[in-house]
């Protein structure tokens, strides 16, 4: 099936007009550089002298990012963060990237999550990653720290368009806060997507979701290979959710959409060349696809928005935002689904 170009780019050029709430597990990536000088006489590690440190939007925050740049900052985020300098390491990554953030909740009792990158070079040679450190809380969030998320939920949704639920199994999300969201969002007649790994039937009544493929075989039990397995995956989460489509994302073959009347789209990979890095691609396509859908995409004109958006942020390195005029000038001569 051939796609309308033109209907592509007339979604595309409007997709600043959506204004998007971003709920779940706010994260900094910390990202610190070195050079390399010696082994050191203490342990058998090395030495690196410090050249500069650059913090990015990571876990939830990243999804965030790649809708800011998009609708130029008409996004807005809640989340917690604990009472420890990391948070306002968060805190100025989101003003630098015209995020609202306002409505942080602080819970002393929990870290600020902050996954800490320390990567090395030699002289003439390619910078390495030598260790990661994570901070982070992983247990339940408190009835306090809960109720004041609920409260911040009703207050903000009557603004945006739509609502993306990032979840990474950190603890934010839990089944009261998921519940406040999608009966809000349903009386205000507002969209709910999610993007989570795990326990993809806790999101009941929402627009649509965008698990990946190794995490949606995990979740129906069986492997897919054909239209039929991604049909009968499909239709499970369709059950399971009552959203009317889900998005399921393949890596290197495309994505596929299954509807509520049991249609099966594939969309193809337009630009195999150049992949860089593939991290954070899925809050790329779940930021660019939920923008299409809150302007009246519908599901396989804003997953082939996401893909083309995808195909951009993995020729850069980290986690990578892209823009309208970038979308628009990487869409392919002709477009052509399986359905």
């Amino acid at each position: 099936m051939k796609i309308d170009l033109n209907k592509l780019r007339e979604y595309i050029k409007n997709l600043n007009r959506a204004k998007i709430l971003v709920i779940g597990d706010l994260a900094l990536d910390e990202m610190v550089y070195g050079d390399t000088e010696r082994i050191s006489r203490e342990a058998p590690v090395l030495i690196l002298q410090h050249t500069h440190t650059n913090y990015i939007l990571g876990g939830a925050s990243n999804a965030a990012h790649n809708v800011s740049a998009i609708n130029e900052g008409n996004v807005s985020v809640i989340g917690i963060i604990g009472d420890d300098y990391q948070a306002q390491d968060l805190k100025d990554a989101f003003n630098k990237a015209n995020i609202n953030c306002a409505n942080l909740i602080v819970d002393k009792d929990r870290k600020t999550i902050t996954k800490t990158r320390i990567s090395g070079s030699c002289s003439q040679s390619i910078t390495q990653q030598i260790v990661r450190i994570d901070r982070q809380t992983n247990a339940p969030i408190s009835k306090e720290t809960e109720d004041k998320m609920i409260e911040a939920i009703k207050k903000l949704i009557p603004l945006h368009d739509a609502i993306i639920l990032s979840d990474y199994h950190i603890g934010t999300l839990t089944d009261k806060i998921i519940k406040t969201v999608v009966d809000t969002a349903k009386v205000l007649d507002k969209l709910v997507i999610v993007d989570a790994q795990k326990d993809l039937h806790r999101y009941k009544g929402i627009t649509s979701m965008t698990p990946n493929l190794p995490d949606t075989q995990k979740h129906v039990g069986f492997y897919l290979k054909d239209k039929a397995d991604y049909l009968l995956a499909g239709s499970k989460l369709i059950k399971e959710t009552g959203a009317p489509a889900v998005l399921i994302t393949c890596g290197s073959d495309g994505m596929v959409v299954v509807t509520e009347k049991g249609k099966y789209t594939h969309i193809p990979v337009f630009n195999k060349s150049k992949v860089f890095d593939v991290t954070g691609a899925g809050d790329t396509v779940t930021a660019t696809y939920t923008l299409a859908l809150a302007i009246g995409a519908d599901p396989v004109y804003a997953a082939i928005i996401g893909n083309i958006a995808a195909g951009i942020v993995i020729k850069q390195f980290g986690c990578a935002t892209t823009t309208i005029n970038e979308i628009l000038d990487s869409i392919p001569e002709k477009i052509e689904v399986e359905v």
